[in-house]
């Protein structure tokens, strides 16, 4: 058993992190010598075109893995002998072929796949007869891991499926009159989007607390066309990023209004992007052993080691039973050290996350530049057992961490035991982001697309607050964000943490607005002893020049709050908002279209008569140039949800779980 030697353990006792998966079965030796490979393409039978993300897997074991861009994939470690070889997608024909496997050697077969109907039968996975337990466990998680994370395997299994998310409240409308100030703090977070694409392609409707309003609509790139807005375009001066509104005809509720405000940082191409100081902190604890995990970990950083510049260095460290240091600040030229550092790490053990942390951190600091882009990747499926584990001791160690002025991203990876509620505080409270990562589209698309927001702030503690005029509207709703709420106090209070914002980064909040003299939804009764509210004193009176025209032609006033990346107090941009409502840009049109199909998913009593097709018709209007496809796989996940009824469904499949 191969052993890499690593720093952070005691050497007296000569103690070395063994990173390798233990599987009941032959000692590793005899199990590589009657193994092969299986390689293949998998084809379209219509199109004659690669299907990417189709589960290829080998019937009654735990191989199986997931087809590439161009329909490509590769099976290592298959049994000697006759094997059935399967292809599955929704939306395909399952197709089986028969293949015999040698020893030592690779074998090609590949597929043609024939477009079907979707039918809810075609979802349904059982066990295969004669599986052992563990095989049985595994082959679950293999299942769940090749895009079939679906309840029936959930339920078969539910031993091993220990997912968790946060409760959410959605957000109600609350009175102008009670109050008048609405403060919140932005988030750039895209993991709850990608977690829910995982379930619906597997034909699931997610859980409802995995729904988070805010991070779907955020997960998209937009347009910026400051013209189309309804208020000014704030960009003063050397402001690190410009703030644009928006006001519209609700979709779901057209007597209403609806408000867009939009944050944008531009763009930094990645040549002039700082020095990167980077610490890789990797999980390869034994629940990190399936092929959506530490394989694809280990894929996804080879395609962000290729964005790395001589300049920057990179370190790793892992974690499992307990944490060490594989490598040491490297340049980041030297791909192949970096690559083979990464490649050599299998799984196993406990998970010693808080040791982890601890140690990444200190090696941050201890290689610490100045002016640079210093920043811990803390990558895993959030499954933290040993040390401190808890929500809120991991919370106050990141909290701790955090005063280095060093920033933090986690890249959430599997399903089963995916910890979604842990991993989201964590992001939160150390001044970083959080992606989860369902497939290597995805990794591209944070680590290499996207890898200036991700990976460099451009301001950190950003905060909005909003205040509505009482003669124009008689209540609000802000959609989204309710994990990110503040006491209005909070705005002026720099000592108070809040979002960050990357290079690149677009930010969208959406208020559903009532407009006076129209009834409120769920309002509560007049107050006897509080006819009206109490005239509030401004801690800080805005600028004149943010106000122009009469305040009675204003809807509402915004500001915002944010610090430098490496500064300790705030700066404030604002400007007011007309009640003019104007045809909306693409962009406007789509994010509405996105926050109406995630009010659908949470079953929200907000959604009105809003249907799939609805979505659909509205998302189409905003789909725009879509170079990269993202909107377009957004309208075919409608379509499916709408397809497999998914949404008729919700009270059944919640009395299941």
């Amino acid at each position: 058993m191969a052993t890499l030697n690593v720093r952070g353990i005691p050497a007296r006792i000569g103690v070395l992190l063994a990173l390798t998966l233990v599987i009941a079965g032959p000692a590793p030796s005899q199990a590589q010598s009657e193994t092969g490979a299986v390689q293949g393409t998998v084809l379209d039978q219509t199109a004659n075109v690669g299907v990417a993300g189709a589960q290829v897997f080998v019937a009654g074991t735990a191989t199986g893995t997931l087809t590439d861009a161009n329909g490509a994939y590769f099976l290592s470690g298959v049994p000697a002998g006759e094997q059935v070889v399967t292809v599955r997608l929704i939306g395909y024909r399952q197709t089986s072929k028969t293949v015999t496997v040698t020893a030592g050697e690779t074998v090609t077969l590949d597929f043609s796949v024939e477009q079907t109907a979707v039918r809810r039968e075609d979802l349904t996975v059982t066990g295969v007869a004669g599986e052992t337990p563990q095989v049985r466990q595994l082959y679950a998680v293999e299942r769940a891991a090749a895009g079939l994370a679906a309840t029936s395997v959930m339920r078969a299994y539910a031993d091993f499926n220990t997912e968790s998310y946060a409760r959410i409240e959605e957000n109600g409308f609350r009175s102008v009159g009670a109050s008048p100030l609405s403060t919140f703090s932005i988030d750039v977070d895209r993991a709850s989007y990608a977690n829910v694409r995982r379930f619906i392609q597997a034909g699931e409707r997610p859980p409802v607390d995995a729904v988070r309003i805010e991070e779907m609509i955020n997960y998209f790139p937009y347009e910026w066309d400051a013209g189309r807005g309804s208020g000014r375009d704030a960009a003063a001066g050397d402001h690190p990023f410009q703030v644009l509104t928006e006001v519209w005809d609700a979709p779901w509720k057209p007597e209403h209004r609806l408000v867009r405000i939009g944050l944008r940082a531009p763009s930094i191409d990645t040549e002039d992007l700082p020095p990167s100081n980077l610490v890789f902190l990797l999980d390869v604890s034994g629940s990190m052993s399936s092929p959506d995990k530490l394989p694809l970990l280990k894929k996804a950083f080879a395609l962000l080691a290729e964005q790395l510049r001589p300049q920057d260095r990179v370190a790793i460290v892992v974690y499992a039973g307990a944490a060490g240091l594989v490598l040491p600040p490297t340049p980041g030229n030297r791909r192949a050290r970096i690559l083979s550092a990464v490649e050599r790490l299998q799984a196993g053990g406990s998970t010693a996350g808080g040791a982890g942390i601890a140690l990444a951190y200190e090696v941050a600091r201890e290689h610490f530049v100045e002016d640079g882009n210093n920043r811990v990747i803390l990558a895993t499926d959030g499954d933290f057992n040993v040390g401190a584990s808890s929500d809120a001791e991991m919370v106050r160690l990141i909290e701790k961490e955090r005063e280095s002025g060093i920033f933090l991203t986690v890249l959430g990876f599997g399903t089963g035991n995916l910890k979604d509620s842990k991993m989201e505080q964590i992001a939160d409270h150390g001044n970083g982001n959080f992606h989860y990562v369902d497939g290597l589209l995805e990794a591209r698309k944070v680590l290499v697309e996207e890898m200036g927001g991700t990976l460099f702030t451009v301001a950190k503690d950003v905060k909005l607050q909003v205040e509505f005029n009482p003669a124009r509207v008689a209540a609000y709703r802000l959609i989204g964000y309710e994990n990110r709420l503040l006491a209005d106090e909070d705005f002026n209070d720099d000592t108070k943490d809040a979002g960050e914002l990357g290079a690149g980064h677009t930010v969208t909040a959406l208020y559903e607005v009532v407009p006076e003299g129209l009834p409120v939804p769920r309002s509560v009764d007049p107050l006897r002893y509080q006819p009206t509210a109490e005239p509030r004193t401004p801690v800080e009176a805005p600028p004149a020049e943010a106000l122009p025209g009469a305040f009675e032609d204003e809807l509402l006033y915004v500001k915002v709050r944010y610090k430098e990346p490496d500064g300790s107090e705030s700066r404030l941009l604002a400007h007011a908002v007309a009640d003019r409502a104007r045809p909306p840009s693409r962009s406007f049109r789509f994010a509405a279209a996105v926050a109406g199909f995630g009010m659908l998913l949470r079953d929200s009593p907000h959604s009105g008569g809003l249907t799939p097709n609805d979505v659909i018709a509205l998302a189409e209007r905003g789909r725009g140039d879509d170079p990269r496809g993202y909107r377009g796989e957004f309208i075919r996940l409608v379509e499916a949800v709408r397809d497999l009824d998914l949404l008729g469904t919700a009270a059944e499949e919640d009395d299941q779980r």
